[in-house]
């Protein structure tokens, strides 16, 4: 088989022998488009979403202190039995290489610590739990 190539702008003409027919299916052009198959059943709800919502609903009654993103437990500031006024520092998240200082929303008493150093949360992830 001969075939014609230009490369800066000089034509070459070159003979290209081929070995075996290859069977394999062909990747799609550039250009061509092939829109996904329609879901006909309804995506299910991850449990991190119903988690969120049980979080949320607790945090407005003061009662946890969620993390704000995901990340990892760098510090943990405060124990079971301490008290803290609002925005004492309760614990440090490293989330794409950056720290979030995690504060108490209000005072109070620290009931229990949810997570340790080292511990990977997930965002509304509870964190500590207030009296």
């Amino acid at each position: 088989m001969k075939l014609q190539v230009t490369v800066a702008g000089k034509t070459y003409e070159v003979e290209v022998e081929v070995l075996e027919e290859d069977e394999s299916p062909r990747s799609p052009q550039h250009g061509s488009y092939q829109p996904a198959p329609a879901i006909s059943q309804p995506i299910p709800v991850p449990d991190a979403f119903a988690a969120a919502q049980f979080a949320d609903q607790f945090e407005n009654e003061g009662k946890f202190c969620i993390s704000p993103v995901t990340g990892l437990v760098i510090k943990v500031q405060v124990e079971p039995g301490q008290a803290v006024e609002a925005n004492d520092p309760i614990m440090v998240l490293e989330a794409m290489k950056m720290e979030t200082n995690i504060t108490a929303p209000h005072a109070g008493i620290v009931k229990c610590v949810h997570v340790a150093h080292g511990d990977s949360v997930k965002l509304n992830q509870v964190l500590v739990e207030f009296e």
